[in-house]
């Protein structure tokens, strides 16, 4: 399995703003946008490793997600959410040649923890040896960072601040992410159950 970042954050959806009023930046002078970039930089580490603790994707944007086999023939769980539209499904054989899927194959199943693709008839195309499908998707809570829930766009901002305040530090004490976004992220992360559960 493979998952790829279709399309990037532009510049424009990163509380660039936002993060410098959570610092208490100095405004009013010259250079005020001269960290920016910076500040940037920052804020997309903490996007990418709130995504990554809760396997939800943040802002809206496209990928591809590549598997060489299904789990379940039925309905195959996405490896993030939420996931708003499947754009396209294609079937590849071992030499590179694509099938695209017709939509009335099959169907998403919205969820907030574990979307799925499932299958509008008995089973999800099937896989040729050495082949793979391609599924193109959208997922993410919304266009802007304002469309965020409330606690995971304080995460952000909470884990972009650590990030900016603690920039010299190589030890692995002040590395770790702080509690506070921990359990702000924590009502997001995926439960994961045992053979005893």
């Amino acid at each position: 399995m493979m998952l790829i970042e279709e399309t990037q954050l532009p510049e424009a959806v990163l509380p660039v703003v936002a993060l410098r009023r959570h610092l208490r930046l100095g405004t009013g002078f010259a250079e005020d946008d001269l960290q920016d970039a910076v500040l940037g930089s920052f804020l997309r580490a903490a996007l990418a490793a709130i995504e990554a603790r809760t396997g939800k994707a943040l802002i809206t944007r496209g990928f591809v997600w590549t598997l060489h086999g299904w789990r379940d023939a039925q309905a195959e769980r996405f490896p993030i959410a939420p996931v708003t539209a499947v754009t396209g499904i294609a079937v590849i054989d071992r030499f590179g040649a694509a099938e695209t899927i017709a939509a009335s194959a099959f169907r998403l199943e919205q969820d907030g923890q574990a979307p799925r693709l499932c299958a509008q008839g008995a089973a999800l195309p099937t896989l040729p040896e050495g082949g793979a499908a391609e599924i193109r998707f959208t997922a993410g809570f919304g266009a802007a960072f304002d469309d965020l829930p409330a606690d995971l766009a304080q995460a952000v901002l909470l884990l972009a601040a650590h990030y900016y305040e603690y920039r010299e530090a190589t030890g692995l004490g002040q590395g770790c992410m702080p509690f506070g976004v921990t359990s702000l992220i924590a009502r997001y992360r995926p439960l994961r159950m045992g053979f005893g559960a």
